[in-house]
């Protein structure tokens, strides 16, 4: 089931990675309160969904040792419990406000702010923070994180996805979410069951965690039963066949050429995650209509130096998260 496309003249589309994992705890409420008094136009986002069907806030679909502390306040020795393996109640003694020090992750965002005590949200406690201060303008772009070479991982596609959606109808922003995944069997599902929500195809082609698959034989298992092969490797053509309303590669795999031709074929295209400052200057230069950012200060900065109008920043939410 394909889906009608958005207006080609929309304003640029800031997305903010995980709230802004680069300067506050990412995917967490406080961490998207503060992104929201930024200036963004969209919330990109992940989900699990709990034991007890709950969707929650979560890139990883374990407990994340990086970032993860227990009751005492100690850092988790290695990879926690699957989510899908607890109850929403069992989650939330997890604490996810700081980044364990000496890490890797540390030393990727040096300028991020710690905010003890922050819990993984539930996804509707993120819907219901933005109404309770009033916004009625930001989107989210929800990432469901399934792992179709890994199903022990999370629950089935489609509870998974029901839980989501779910969610979204609950609060009534249906017309403000998009829901996105590499397993492109979520996109037909979330087509099937709604098909008033949008739904975005994402790709990476980088050594190691190649999604598409271009250079095998057969279908890649991330497709949802798509073969490049049969779009005479175009992944632009791919996506479209998709019925996503938006396409969204790693920024290292995009060109110019390639946006053009997802443009004419009716996708947005928003890649993803670019920080650099010059990457985000080059890529915006190509035309693409949105991008996703851990810094999404940083891609402010660079769309107003362009000139191109920016989301305004909420004032009222420094009284409300200091």
């Amino acid at each position: 089931m394909t889906q009608s496309r958005q207006p080609a003249s929309r304003a640029f589309d800031l997305q903010g990675h995980r709230g802004a994992r680069g300067l506050w705890p990412e995917n967490t409420l406080a961490g998207f309160a503060r992104t929201l008094a930024l200036g963004v136009s969209t919330f990109e986002l992940d989900c699990a969904v709990t034991r007890d069907g709950v969707a929650v806030v979560s890139h990883d679909p374990q407990l994340n040792p990086d970032h993860t502390r227990d009751v005492q306040g100690r850092f988790l020795d290695s990879a926690g419990p699957r989510i899908c393996t607890l109850d929403c109640v069992e989650l939330q003694q997890y604490d996810v406000g700081r980044i364990r020090p000496g890490t890797a992750l540390a030393a990727e965002f040096p300028d991020q702010r710690a905010v003890d005590g922050e819990r993984i949200p539930r996804l509707a406690d993120l819907f219901t923070l933005v109404s309770r201060l009033g916004n009625s303008s930001v989107r989210f772009n929800i990432e469901v994180k399934l792992f179709p070479l890994q199903p022990e991982l999370t629950l089935a596609p489609e509870p998974f996805v029901m839980a989501v959606i779910d969610d979204v109808r609950n609060a009534d922003f249906a017309s403000r979410a998009t829901i996105q995944s590499f397993d492109w069997r979520v996109l037909r599902i979330v087509q099937e069951l709604d098909p008033g929500i949008a739904t975005g195809a994402l790709t990476d082609q980088q050594p190691g965690d190649d999604t598409v698959l271009g250079d095998k034989s057969g279908p890649s298992p991330w497709l949802g039963g798509l073969d490049i092969h049969d779009y005479q490797g175009s992944v632009p053509r791919l996506a479209q066949a998709s019925g996503a309303v938006h396409w969204s590669p790693h920024y290292l795999d995009l060109k110019a050429e390639l946006v053009r031709e997802a443009q004419e074929l009716g996708l947005q295209v928003i890649p993803w995650t670019v920080n650099d400052p010059a990457d985000m200057r080059r890529i915006v230069s190509w035309g693409v209509d949105g991008m996703i950012s851990d810094h999404p200060e940083r891609l402010r900065a660079v769309l107003q130096e362009l000139g191109i109008d920016v989301p305004p920043p909420v004032a009222a939410l420094s009284v409300l998260m200091p």
